[in-house]
């Protein structure tokens, strides 16, 4: 018996569809006279390898901040992690279909390559959170009902879904002229893929020009067709091959070889990199980064012009639609975070070590996963060392003077009880 085959459109928003206008919609108006509508871009530009590896050099690694549901003490200004649900989608399986690092790539590269993008917010009957879908349509509108604005997908398929924007994570980059969405990256990237293409193109004419004709045969005497077919095929056979060693060829009177010397023109290493350098400055990133082979000062400037402000953006709108004001108001937050010593030299994190055992900031754990060295656990792993070179600055003056009082400001100390 076949079973009856179910869309994935239908499993996403089957059931507990979102909130719909009950009434008729209007499209949004902006007030700068923009149409409210988005449509998709990226697909030809996605097909450069250029724009791929670029692309890919930001997702994988953005991809690697940690998301964390925190809860914000404002009396003492402590931070704890919430160990719940919603700690658990974002940092392990946001949906059945993709773990929580793929999730990430997958948002951050529609980011960048359509400079919005969009997270549908699951919820139950009751408004808890269920999951988080990454949208990937080809046309967004926003509309209007009662004061309230909702976006409008349309797929490839045909299906159609309205959403309340309230329910969106939205995302987005090159936010300027347009009251919602972030400005497409067609007439800021077009010439440089045309570029691209037509480089590409002259390196594969050049090629097959090189493996075009290489030279003429004249014969001398008028021969039938097949006999000057099978003289060519011999001549070809004896001198135009690989194993031809010593590249010499001999022909008798009866025919003239006259040497055709291809000169294709292609693009040099110089004019090819500077290409290359359009596209990775477009993206704000280096070569160094999307080859891997990058220096500690290299990576700490990626991680503050691009990691930090993808992880900024997250968060705050990851909090502000996963929670109430009033969840907010106890202290809720979603930061999305990353340990910037990870790519740092030993002598860096040896430095950095010692100086927070110094002040006694860091414990033995932290200290030990600075390294990639397993935790102790336990009282062990939270303990905390400092050196004696340190001192309470409420006992600063005992400890210098022997007093458990101070200076009166008159040369004079003063004692305690």
């Amino acid at each position: 018996m076949v079973k009856e085959r179910r869309s994935l459109f239908s499993m996403i928003f089957g059931n507990n569809k979102p909130r719909q206008p009950t009434g008729q919609a209007t499209q949004l108006k902006m007030m700068n006279g923009y149409m409210p509508i988005f449509s998709q871009f990226g697909n030809e530009a996605y097909a450069s390898d250029v724009v791929r590896a670029a692309v890919d050099a930001i997702a994988r690694n953005a991809a690697k901040l940690q998301p964390k549901h925190m809860r914000r003490n404002f009396k003492d200004g402590t931070v704890s992690l919430v160990d719940d649900n919603l700690q658990y989608l974002l940092s392990v399986q946001p949906n059945p279909f993709m773990n929580a690092y793929m999730f990430r790539y997958k948002v951050i590269t529609q980011l960048y390559m359509q400079n919005n993008a969009f997270i549908y917010i699951r919820l139950d009957s009751k408004g808890n959170i269920k999951g988080f879908y990454p949208i990937n349509a080809s046309n967004t509108e926003f509309l209007e009902y009662n004061g309230e604005i909702f976006a409008r997908f349309t797929f490839m398929g045909g299906d159609y879904i309205t959403v309340p924007y309230v329910q969106l994570i939205h995302l987005r980059r090159f936010f300027y002229k347009d009251d919602i969405f972030g400005e497409t990256n067609d007439y800021a990237l077009y010439p440089t893929l045309e570029l691209i293409h037509t480089t590409d193109q002259g390196i594969v004419n050049a090629i097959k020009t090189s493996a075009f004709i290489r030279g003429i045969l004249k014969f001398t005497q008028i021969l039938k067709r097949q006999d000057k077919k099978d003289r060519t095929k011999d001549f070809m056979d004896d001198y135009m091959n690989i194993n031809n060693n010593g590249g010499v060829a001999s022909v008798d009177g009866s025919m003239d070889y006259i040497d055709l010397k291809a000169d294709p023109k292609i693009v040099n290493m110089p004019q090819m990199d500077f290409i290359e350098q359009k596209v990775y400055k477009y993206f704000g990133i280096s070569k160094e980064i999307v080859t891997s082979n990058y220096t500690e000062q290299q990576w700490n400037a990626f991680y503050e012009s691009i990691l930090e402000p993808i992880g900024i953006q997250m968060g705050q709108e990851f909090t502000s639609k996963s929670f109430t004001g009033k969840e907010q108001g106890f202290g809720n937050e979603i930061m999305f975070e990353a340990n910037r010593l990870q790519y740092a030299s030993n002598a860096t994190k040896v430095a950095v070590g010692t100086f927070l055992t110094n002040i006694g900031a860091a414990s033995l754990d932290q200290i030990l996963d600075m390294f990639n060295m397993p935790t102790i656990g336990g009282e062990e792993g939270s303990r905390r060392v400092q050196t004696l070179n340190m001192v309470n600055a409420k006992l600063a003056d005992q400890y210098q003077t022997g007093n458990e009082g101070g200076d009166k400001g008159d040369g004079t100390q003063t004692t305690g009880n």
